[in-house]
């Protein structure tokens, strides 16, 4: 049995992709059903737990194999093996900020896609198609009334990637019913099979697009933890701050105002040297 905590249920062809990472390793995982030898997706009845689909934060068991197709340009995949899935508990958001990756973009260049040829050159452990990613602003937009697209954008306002496609089926149901993200967001951006659209007018047939996959919302609370570790504050610091400052004992003590007045304080601080390579 191998864990994961899911940060992908993401739909794919009527179906759904599955992915995370082994808090063991720190390595991802796309767990893939060999029903579908061209892409593995992972069909209701294995995937299902209780009834109930997989939720982002889940800490899920998962009977997998050793290793598992490619298809040619993947590199996470294990396949699934019989057995019970499991959910063993939920994950913190904030114990998922030491996954974000070191890379000044996402999966690879500042494209919406990534050719297939230029993973095969790559190592095989190199060919990333899963990518976690602290967004300080998640911008939405649904093109033509269809789809719903989003652009992530860093604290100094950069965009890092651009009108891509939303695949996280609970975010799309939560857009649909007038919910917007307002906080700073963990995403995971996964590459897409092979597809080349009909407009296509460049010579390789083969483009991975990037999907958001995944999307995290941070809350206030989970804010003033990010902005602590960023700022190299250790919990028995807060905690003495929020005393001297408050007269409170924690976070959740905190009144909305009070909240908003901790984390506008931290964020005033300068960054912590090693902070960086979070991409915060």
């Amino acid at each position: 049995m191998t864990q994961i905590i899911c940060l992908a249920n993401s739909f794919k062809l009527k179906e759904r992709c599955i992915a995370g990472i082994n808090p063991q390793t720190g390595q991802w995982i796309r767990p893939v059903c060999d029903r579908y030898s061209k892409d593995g997706r992972v069909p209701r009845d294995i995937r299902l737990i209780e009834g109930k689909e997989p939720e982002l934060l889940d800490l899920l068991e998962i009977p997998l194999k050793n290793d598992g197709p490619d298809f040619g340009f993947e590199s996470e995949n294990l396949t699934i093996a019989s057995g019970k899935w499991q959910i063993l508990k939920k994950v913190k958001p904030t114990d998922l900020i030491q996954y974000c990756d070191n890379y000044s973009n996402i999966l690879h260049n500042w494209n919406k896609y990534v050719e297939v040829p230029f993973l095969q050159m790559l190592p095989f452990h190199k060919r990333r198609t899963l990518q976690l990613v602290y967004s300080s602003k998640l911008l939405l937009e649904r093109k033509d009334g269809k789809k719903w697209k989003g652009s992530l954008v860093t604290n100094t306002d950069q965009i890092l990637l651009k009108d891509a496609s939303i695949t996280d089926p609970q975010l799309v149901e939560r857009l649909n019913n007038d919910y917007i993200p307002e906080n700073p967001c963990l995403v995971t951006v996964s590459l897409s099979m092979p597809y080349r659209p009909l407009n296509w007018e460049i010579d390789d047939p083969r483009p991975c697009w990037k999907l958001i996959a995944g999307v995290i919302e941070l809350s206030p609370a989970d804010l003033i933890l990010v902005e602590m570790k960023r700022v190299g504050w250790k919990i028995e610091r807060g905690l003495n701050y929020l005393k001297i400052t408050y007269n409170k004992r924690s976070r959740r003590e905190l009144t909305k105002s009070e909240l908003t007045e901790f984390l506008d304080y931290l964020k005033s601080l300068p960054d912590r040297e090693d902070y960086q390579k979070y991409n915060l």
